[in-house]
């Protein structure tokens, strides 16, 4: 059986490497399933594999993606809990970007009836991350207050979400004016745009109160801005630094030096003077964690949450497109792309 898939070769370092190829499927083994994708989601993870610039990023040719919803199609001799025909959504180290996927049982779980193959594609990594950083990690605790950068992403919306199911207070920020208004229907308690008096107005937006859990993803004065307002005890989880995107199907390499150099340090005297916690995860790494991470599913499976917003669709055939887009910045909610 013949699959499609976008694939990057020879190497990783340039969107131009990104190319549709058809190729047979592998034999499907007795603890697996096959998949006819009908909707992949699209992460920064996923450009950042695509230019090499991702420690995790597979040597030689790969196919990126690391989430996805379709149909079952045939079922290994070992599966029991899964049928032909069942529609699913799922989650895997790379090789998303593809009509047919094989993939472990434990990385799927059903969707529910009322969820669109797009929604389906736009939660599992969502859902774990934001859930990662907010609860294992950042240790959630009703009546407390999240700082969530930005807000009107996949990640952000979700996290905001779930932050309500434990009674925080949120501060969203964006990059745009033109997001608020998502920001405002998601019932965020207050919203900032991140410009040159972002110090200020997270002080504002606080009003006195401490500032406990940062949801970070953008580094660089933003990331320095925030920790500086940290409570004591306080927990800044960073998960991500787009400050290091920008657009072009290719690194700036120049540029990204840059940014490493400017970086923000923080001193870890310091850390246990002000009694502030700073961690980073990579949820890439807890992919090999399965029972782990199937016991976070199931957690989040039991909040109830609604279905992810899809800010924007594309076409199977106009992934770099979609990717671009993605990169800008511009885009709000989940960046899907659909599969016949």
């Amino acid at each position: 059986m013949k699959k499609t898939s976008w694939k990057v070769t020879p190497k990783a370092g340039n969107m131009k490497r990104l190319k549709i190829i058809d190729e047979e499927i592998g034999p499907l083994s007795e603890n697996e399933v096959r998949i006819k994708n009908r909707a992949i989601g699209l992460n920064f993870a996923d450009i950042f594999a695509i230019f090499g610039l991702y420690s995790a990023t597979p040597e030689g040719e790969f196919i990126p993606g690391l989430e996805f919803c379709g149909e079952i199609v045939e079922v290994g001799s070992k599966v029991i809990d899964y049928k032909t025909g069942d529609r699913v959504m799922g989650s895997s180290r790379f090789g998303a970007y593809t009509s047919l996927i094989n993939i472990d049982q434990r990385y799927v779980l059903k969707l529910p009836d009322n969820w669109s193959f797009e929604e389906g594609a736009g939660f599992i990594v969502q859902a774990l991350t934001a859930y990662y950083a907010l609860v294992e990690l950042g240790n959630a605790k009703t009546g407390q207050n999240v700082l969530i950068h930005s807000a009107a992403g996949g990640v952000g919306l979700m996290a905001n979400r779930i932050a309500k199911k434990f009674g925080l207070y949120t501060i969203g920020t964006v990059g745009s004016e033109s997001k608020i208004d998502l920001l405002q229907k998601e019932g965020y308690d207050k919203y900032i745009v991140r410009d040159k008096k972002f110090g200020q107005r997270l002080n504002e937006a606080l009003d006195g109160r401490p500032l406990n859990i940062i949801l970070e993803c953008i580094g660089g004065k933003i990331f320095k801005q925030g920790y500086n307002q940290l409570a004591k005890q306080g927990r800044h989880v960073i998960y991500g630094s787009a400050r290091y995107a920008h657009p072009g199907k290719s690194p700036n390499y120049l540029y990204l030096i840059w940014k490493y150099l400017t970086r923000p340090k923080i001193d870890p005297q310091k850390m246990i003077e002000e009694n502030k916690s700073l961690m980073g995860f990579n949820l890439i790494w807890l992919y090999e964690q399965v029972d782990e991470l199937m016991a976070m599913l199931k957690k989040i499976e039991a909040m109830n949450l609604e279905p992810p917003f899809i800010g924007h669709t594309f076409k199977f055939e106009e992934l770099v497109d979609a990717l671009e887009l993605f990169q800008s910045g511009k885009t709000t909610g989940k960046v899907v792309i659909t599969l016949n």
